[in-house]
């Protein structure tokens, strides 16, 4: 298949390339990438496929280290097809779906029966994570070399933390000469008893709190257990004040560690709750303080946070209607990541466009080491194409994920995904 796209503004950040231009696809990678104008001959046949890209723009595909797609186990949640198609509407070309499905993904069988399936039927990338413990009970590693061997590109025990500090430094080890990321959610179990921050909104609301010290201790300890082992260290979803420093001093330090943060974690805080039982804001993480928020919003300007995930974690209407104190942590954000980070941080001059690609596509590929957030001329075709000057608002109904638990509903936004091309196929076009 052959698709040419004029006139189009394409941004690639990792070649310092920003201007109007031709793309012609081919054969699932970019062919050509010239200015606008000089390519003169349009493709023909069954196949081939001409666009006016005039008043859009072209970026590396979105790829997202950090997505729950319940598949297996609680499909009635979400799946391998609906997450792609939720994927794909949102700008992700490739994304990381986390193990702690049941059951975990925590062997060399599971994880290639897990990833045939995605190759099979996913509209996008799907990169399935190993556990890092077996039944991720954090008692026993599970089967990394092997995983390894197979091409798992992340390990974690998203969910929770391993408690286990010797096992933690065992998996690092196991790691650490493929350069295989280990993406670790800090949060030590002893500490965590609430569901929402700690802070005046859980006095106001009578609910218990989680406090920042529940995801910092972790914090440092991965991040010691990192310097001594000299694995690569990734940290999910961080939310607090003191991830700002305490990452900032780990690279000052030289040591191998990178960090991400969530949109919902840099677009609303504790003050944001309206009451005890609207659940779409109870996530883990929870949303923080307005003072933890500035801080991470200065991460990402200052590139101490290398990082945008969205920690997509769909969830039934049943269950999240069971109030605060019942309904499971999470939120969904696989087709609102790009334009909420488009209109809080771009449009109010945060941080540039380029810098954001460089967050969403080209950092993340670099973490993972796969050949993604380049579309440079013979590489994969993995591009998404957004209008960045549209204007609209957020409208659950209209979500291609099986889940709607998101705080956004009606929220007013800039910059709507057009088309996503995966492997130089176009999985969504709107």
């Amino acid at each position: 298949m052959e698709i040419l796209i004029k006139n189009i503004r394409v941004v690639n950040p990792k070649t310092d390339y920003d201007a109007v231009s031709d793309l012609l696809i081919s054969e699932g990678k970019v062919k050509s990438l010239v200015p606008a104008g000089e390519i003169k001959e349009e493709p023909a046949g069954p196949f081939a496929k001409t666009i006016d890209g005039t008043g859009l723009t072209a970026f590396p595909g979105i790829v997202d280290l950090h997505v729950h797609l319940r598949d297996p186990g609680q499909t009635e949640k979400e799946d391998l097809l609906t997450g792609s198609h939720a994927a794909a509407a949102g700008g992700i070309t490739t994304m990381v779906a986390m193990p702690n499905t049941y059951p975990p993904i925590d062997s060399l069988e599971k994880f290639e029966k897990v990833t045939e399936r995605a190759e099979e039927i996913g509209m996008v990338n799907i990169l399935q994570a190993g556990s890092i413990t077996k039944g991720m009970q954090g008692a026993e590693l599970s089967d990394m070399f092997r995983m390894m061997d197979a091409g798992c590109r992340a390990f974690s025990e998203d969910g929770k933390s391993v408690m286990d500090t010797s096992l933690m430094r065992d998996a690092m080890r196991e790691t650490s000469e493929s350069g295989i990321p280990i993406l670790s959610h800090c949060e030590d179990a002893n500490l965590a008893r609430g569901v929402m921050n700690a802070g005046k909104r859980s006095k106001e609301l009578g609910l218990p709190g989680i406090t920042n010290a529940v995801e910092n201790i972790i914090e440092f300890r991965d991040i010691e257990l990192c310097r001594e082992t000299g694995a690569a260290l990734h940290l999910c979803h961080c939310s607090t004040k003191e991830s700002y420093e305490i990452v900032s001093v780990a690279k000052s330090k030289g040591i191998n560690v990178t960090a991400e943060v969530c949109p919902h974690h840099f677009t609303l805080t504790e003050d944001d709750i309206p009451d005890a039982n609207d659940t779409n804001y109870k996530m883990n993480p929870p949303l923080r303080s307005k003072a933890d928020r500035d801080a991470l919003i200065k991460g990402l300007r200052d590139g101490t946070f290398d990082c945008i995930a969205t920690d997509h974690a769909p969830h039934t209407a049943e269950d999240k209607a069971k109030g605060f104190l019942r309904a499971p942590f999470g939120i969904v954000g696989l087709e609102t990541s790009f334009a909420l980070s488009y209109t809080e941080l771009v449009k109010k001059g945060i941080i540039s466009f380029k810098e954001l690609i460089m967050k969403m596509s080209v950092n993340p590929s670099k973490i993972l080491k796969i050949d993604r957030g380049d579309i440079s001329e013979g590489k994969t075709a993995d591009i998404t194409i957004a209008d960045l000057s549209e204007d609209y608002n957020i409208d659950i109904s209209t979500f291609k994920g099986k889940a709607k638990n998101c705080p956004y509903n009606g929220r007013p936004v800039t910059g709507r995904i057009k088309m996503t091309i995966c492997s130089g196929k176009i999985v969504y076009e709107m």
